[in-house]
């Protein structure tokens, strides 16, 4: 498997609108996430670099709501997704749309978010399908360098193998907005019958915990018991 970790940096994009056909991929994520803001509950919500901020959370239940980017305006912190400055088991639930697409080193962005998540903490993640028609766009010659296509795709095999290896419990994981040039993304048909083909991937996890010293269970040990049989009684001649 090819290694997650890259050395060659790709500048992510502050907005959806630098993307081309951006907004509609905006819109299709908010589509998406609707039905969960109302089971988030907790006291911070965190959003992890531009793209996750500009994501409207305005339903979801916490009212304490942040995003942190490396460099920018118009942000409550300032800080790099590989050291956020925020105390252990400090947040209830973290957002990275897109964020471990334009990373270098995605498993450490995700050791970091798993730092500050409290127990049964939930994670968000969304990022571009290479088994999608968008994803064909990253294997010609003329578009690999561009947006979208120069993003990292991820596929949902290799998520989830993150995910297990942090003992993260996949609560949601779905493929939608089918073509990427359209607004409605080939409508709610395509999206139904063909989300194998969706262009944007969304996966939500919850953050499970288990105790750091196993109990063996014990078993007592039945000692055979030996009683004198009933009704018996010695002959003697």
């Amino acid at each position: 498997m090819k290694p997650a970790q890259s050395y060659l940096k790709t500048h992510a994009p502050t907005s959806w609108s630098e993307l081309p056909w951006g907004e509609y991929y905006r819109a299709a994520i908010e589509e998406a996430m609707q039905p969960w803001w109302s089971k988030f509950f907790g006291f911070h919500l965190l959003k992890i670099g531009h793209l996750s901020a500009e994501i409207a959370s305005d339903q979801c239940s916490i009212s304490h709501q942040v995003s942190a980017v490396e460099q920018g305006y118009n942000t409550q912190v300032l800080a790099s997704p590989y050291q956020l400055p925020f105390a252990e088991k400090s947040v209830d639930v973290c957002l990275l749309l897109h964020t471990l697409a334009y990373g270098t080193d995605p498993h450490r962005i995700l050791r970091e978010v798993d730092r500050i998540l409290t127990d049964d903490g939930w994670l968000v993640t969304t990022h571009f399908n290479p088994l999608s028609l968008l994803g064909v766009g990253k294997l010609l010659p003329l578009l690999r360098h561009r947006e979208p296509y120069v993003s990292r795709m991820f596929t949902r095999i290799r998520i989830l193998d993150w995910l297990n290896l942090l003992n993260y419990q996949v609560m949601h994981q779905s493929h939608f907005h089918v073509l990427p040039w359209h607004k409605r993304g080939g409508g709610s048909a395509m999206n139904t019958h063909l989300t194998a083909l969706g262009c944007i991937s969304l996966t939500i996890a919850r953050k499970r915990t288990l105790p750091l010293t196993l109990m063996p269970i014990k078993f007592a040990t039945r000692k055979p018991c030996f009683n004198r049989a009933v009704g018996v009684t010695k002959n003697y001649s």
